[in-house]
């Protein structure tokens, strides 16, 4: 029997965030883990001509505001497949609202975060240390990719690893 991917603690032994990776880079389409089902799943395609940047899922054992797991964008030059576990740093988050499945708004920010076995990445430390034109188009990924859902998305802006850290610790399952 397969183990309940969001089940997973958050940290590995190490402390290091796990993510659980649902639509790995160049994907075009939303993939999502189901927690009935115990295995990945469509949820849409995205807008034409856009494609994951990076490999996309989410940390397990978290249950955000917007009741889904928290949400992570692992930040590394290679894909890797639907349903990995990769031991991450978390090195920023950024800062969401939307509006809710229910009533008014609600805030869906999102990990950023480096592979804890990826040298390339090893200089970066937080968000400022990525070329600001990359922080740019991370943020308007995330608007874009759901342009076209009853969303209405606003960029609040980005925090540093300790409010990554305290987003992960804060949002047990």
């Amino acid at each position: 029997m397969a183990a309940d991917l969001a089940r997973l603690p958050a940290r590995d032994p190490q402390g290091n965030v796990r993510v659980v990776i649902e639509s790995p880079r160049g994907a075009v389409v939303k993939i999502k883990y189901d927690t009935a089902l115990g295995t990945m799943t469509v949820s849409r395609p995205l807008p034409l001509g856009l494609s994951y940047p990076y490999d996309w899922g989410f940390v397990p054992g978290t249950r955000a505001p917007d009741n889904d797991p928290v949400d992570a964008l692992v930040y590394w030059d290679v894909p890797t497949f639907p349903g990995v576990v990769v031991p991450c740093r978390a090195i920023g988050v950024v800062r969401l609202e939307q509006d809710s499945k229910t009533n008014g708004r609600v805030r869906n920010d999102r990990i950023l975060a480096v592979p804890v076995k990826h040298p390339r990445g090893d200089d970066v430390k937080r968000p400022e240390d990525l070329p600001a034109r990359v922080r740019e188009e991370i943020a308007q990924f995330f608007l874009s990719a759901i342009f076209f859902e009853p969303k209405n998305p606003q960029v609040l802006g980005w925090g540093g690893p300790d409010e990554a850290d305290r987003l992960v610790d804060a949002s047990p399952g």
